[in-house]
Parts: C-alpha cells; sequence; structure tokens
C-alpha cells in the first residue's frame, strides 16, 4: 500500500481557487487510481473525483465544471484544481488510492486529510 500525505488547503472567499496535492510513496504509484472525497461536518464522506492509471477522470456533478484533477507520475503525485469555490464546498478533503486488484476505496490507502474553508 502507499502512503498519501494532501496538502494546500486552507481558508479563501468564495469564487476563489486552491490546488490541493497528495504526495504518495512508492514504487507502483502509475498503477493506482487516485481519488479525491470530502467530508463536511456533519455529513457522511462524499467523492469528488477520480483519475485512473490511464488517465481517465470522472467528477461529481456537484464539481463538474469547477474541479480538475490530474496527476504526474514522475512525482508520484495527484492534484485537485478548485476554481470558483463555493461556500458548500466546505470540507475535510482526502486523498485515496486504490489499486488494481481492489473493487473498493475502502480497499485502498488513504491520506489523513487537508481542511478547505470557502467564505462566503
Amino acid at each position: 500500500q502507499v502512503q498519501l500525505v494532501e496538502s494546500g488547503g486552507g481558508l479563501v472567499q468564495a469564487g476563489a481557487s486552491l490546488r490541493l496535492s497528495c504526495a504518495a510513496s512508492g514504487r507502483t504509484f502509475s498503477t493506482y487510481a487516485m481519488g479525491w472525497f470530502r467530508q463536511a461536518p456533519g455529513k457522511e464522506r462524499e467523492f469528488v473525483a477520480t483519475i485512473w492509471s490511464g488517465g481517465s477522470t470522472y467528477y461529481a456533478d456537484s464539481v463538474k465544471g469547477r474541479f480538475t484533477i490530474s496527476r504526474d507520475n514522475a512525482k508520484n503525485t495527484v492534484y485537485l484544481q478548485m476554481n470558483s469555490l463555493k461556500p458548500e464546498d466546505t470540507a475535510v478533503y482526502y486523498c485515496a488510492a486504490k489499486p488494481q486488484y481492489a473493487s473498493r476505496w475502502h480497499d485502498g490507502s488513504w491520506g489523513q486529510g487537508t481542511q478547505v474553508t470557502v467564505s462566503s
């Protein structure tokens, strides 16, 4: 399993942008599907975006057109570019790595989370 460390969270005003980074350990990073999830206070963790090993991406409807997930396999890093942020984007954002043999994100690795707060 890889180890994941997120960074880049912070406090911004509505309409601003942030870029989250997730650095992974291990030599097999390129084979993992990588994802971003978030959890707002009092709510369940929800899916935000994923990027597969081949580069295909998929987004939650709530962030489509505003967020972009990308990966740099040479740096073992996945990014989440967040534009036009809204107060409802406020949450702890988690990075996750799912190996090829796993069918669920739950069976992969998770980072410790980074707080994103968007003020109105």
